[in-house]
């Protein structure tokens, strides 16, 4: 009799079942789309760790120029906020002189009313938007004594200056809101910036950060070759300038003159000005202050004391010399003399960037004092720290 099994099915055993050679080649392929995706991507396909460092340079550069943003938004806000609120306080108190000014005249016009002096409807002039449409009627105003004219004068002048001052505080309250927007917006644009380099800075590998800390060493020697170089030049200059003062005082003493003896110098190029007392003196407290200031973390919007960003620092440390500066870099460039590199004294700001958006403390030698960016601290750092070219200007604010 012949047998009514069916004959087994030819093909691999996947999970104790046996599977047709389709279905095979369909699961081998799954197999071999889930091990791409879970594979690590290729070198081919990551950012070499060069770009990884370019980008969040960029990053904390460009979050630096929008904290500055904020800063401007964040005290426009403050300042507007203080001029809304003195309108309206000032349409407070006006508002309250107008209601002590229109009970008088009610009052006036009661009294004219129960002596019969005056037709009744003349009351009605205090409801209506113009008081003065009523007492302008000759029949009205004949019947006011000189007391009670003045009254109505002041009233519809107070009236008028109320109205004024309301429309004032309404739009200062406009521009309030708006200087909030600008705030919030500042604000969002630098953490969405810091949180970008975060996340790049994240995904580096322990070899990879190390490869990065080996750079950023290289980049900091350098700067501080840099710096030795201008300290040196400094000396030089300082050097010069003590001969021809020098030279100068013996040719005065001695009665006679030298052509080469000038305070420009025999090259016609003007020297080292010699440094000023009392701006020594004031630089001096600033730099005291600052240096008090080290070890301190970087916030951006931060003024101190217990923590900084790079405009807050140096506001807080020349308002300890009692000097004050603006609130942000691109207002502290307008706020004083500039004075080449070469020529830079200890107190002096140091811009950096075409948008300003950073700024140091010199303090001689080619270093500064500087809140430098999220995640670093208030730190003595060579001026090059971020390569010669990155070095906008020199201010002397005092």
């Amino acid at each position: 009799m012949a047998s009514h099994r069916k004959s087994r099915p030819t093909g691999p055993r996947v999970a104790g079942i046996r599977t047709p050679a389709l279905a095979t080649a369909a699961l081998t392929s799954v197999a071999l789309l889930s091990q791409t995706a879970n594979a690590t991507p290729s070198d081919d396909d990551r950012p070499s760790l060069e770009e990884v460092e370019k980008k969040v340079d960029d990053l904390y550069r460009q979050a630096g120029s929008a904290t500055e943003k904020y800063n401007a938004a964040k005290e426009k806000t403050a300042k507007q906020r203080k001029k809304a609120d003195a309108l309206l306080d000032d349409v407070a108190r006006r508002t309250q002189r107008l209601n002590d000014a229109r009970e008088e005249l009610g009052s006036f016009a009661s009294a004219q009313y129960r002596t019969g002096t005056a037709v009744p409807e003349t009351a009605t002039f205090l409801l209506a938007d113009s008081p003065q449409d009523y007492f302008d009627q000759n029949q009205l105003m004949g019947r006011l004594t000189g007391r009670q004219k003045t009254a109505v004068d002041d009233y519809v002048t107070q009236q008028s200056e109320t109205m004024e001052k309301r429309r004032e505080a309404t739009e200062s309250l406009e521009t309030l809101t708006d200087s909030q927007n600008d705030l919030k917006t500042a604000k969002s644009t630098v953490q969405k910036k810091l949180a970008t380099a975060r996340e790049l800075l994240s995904k580096l590998t322990a070899e990879e950060k190390a490869r990065l800390a080996a750079i950023e060493k290289k980049k900091q020697e350098e700067a501080a070759r840099k710096a030795a170089e201008l300290a040196e030049q400094q000396a030089r200059q300082q050097a010069e300038e003590r001969e021809r003062r020098e030279e100068a005082a013996r040719q005065e003493s001695g009665g006679g003159t030298s052509s080469g003896s000038s305070e420009s110098g025999g090259d016609g190029s003007s020297g080292s000005s010699a440094p000023d007392p009392s701006y020594g003196t004031k630089a001096d407290k600033a730099l005291a202050f600052a240096r008090a200031q080290i070890g301190k973390p970087y916030v951006w919007g931060a003024t101190g004391p217990g923590s900084y960003d790079c405009s807050g620092l140096t506001q807080a440390a020349w308002k300890a010399a009692g000097v004050s500066l603006p609130r942000v870099t691109y207002d502290q460039v307008n706020a004083g003399t500039t004075v080449p590199v070469s020529q830079a004294q200890p107190g002096d700001l140091v811009f950096f960037y075409d948008d300003l958006s950073h700024v140091g403390l010199y303090i001689g030698n080619g270093m500064m004092i500087h809140a430098p960016k999220p995640g670093a601290y208030v730190r003595e750092e060579s001026i090059y720290y971020d390569g010669e070219s990155s070095i906008h200007s020199v201010v002397r604010p005092a």
